[in-house]
């Protein structure tokens, strides 16, 4: 008697059918499951972002800060009858620019931090070198000159050119990065090389 296979058709297309459900289920991303880890973790990834941007704009403020106890007591004093260069600006135009700047070159350095792009850490680095040659411009320009005369404003102007060579670089290694990273330190950059001309000005004449 010939066997009675016929009634098993409908059970194999039905284990079929689970069998491409299950693998369809298997191959769905995780990130797309409502309560999966890979939710959880992105939510996270969000905070420690968030926390990095305050990092680096803590970091600015901290120069800024540092800076502005360097100049509080010779901005109205010594360089309040120096002899500056005639394009200098105002005294109360620099707060205003500074602050921006910190702003900007500290947002360029997170957009190049949360790429973990290859590249990223020689990049943050070159950051550092700057922000670290920034702080010890201002009380090298403002507060030695008391104590050491016109030296400290060569010493001042040594600083500020290396500072400019080591944003250059920043600016060179975050481009291909972010290019908008790239893009925000270009405000910095020309902004101390306007400053470097102030310095040598005054290196010259005081």
């Amino acid at each position: 008697m010939q066997p009675q296979v016929y009634r098993s058709v409908p059970c194999r297309r039905s284990g079929q059918d689970g069998y491409a459900g299950l693998m369809q289920a298997q191959q769905q991303p995780l990130e797309g499951r409502p309560g999966s880890p890979g939710r959880r973790s992105r939510r996270a990834g969000g905070g420690s972002q968030v926390m990095a941007l305050v990092l680096f704009l803590g970091a600015s403020a901290l120069v800024a800060a540092l800076g502005g106890l360097a100049t509080a007591n010779h901005v109205n004093g010594w360089y309040a009858t120096a002899d500056k260069a005639p394009w200098s600006p105002p005294n109360w135009v620099f707060g205003p620019v500074w602050t921006v700047l910190y702003i900007a070159m500290a947002v360029a350095a997170w957009l190049v931090w949360r790429s973990r792009a290859a590249g990223s850490m020689t990049a943050l680095t070159a950051y550092g070198v700057q922000l670290v040659l920034n702080l010890l411009w201002t009380p090298a320009f403002f507060a030695l000159y008391p104590v050491i005369g016109t030296p400290a404003l060569w010493i001042a102007f040594g600083i500020i050119v290396a500072l400019a060579v080591a944003v250059a670089v920043t600016v060179v290694l975050f481009g291909p990065i972010s290019r908008a990273a790239g893009l925000l330190m270009l405000p910095y950059l020309s902004w101390i090389v306007f400053a470097s001309s102030l310095n040598l000005w005054a290196a010259l004449h005081n």
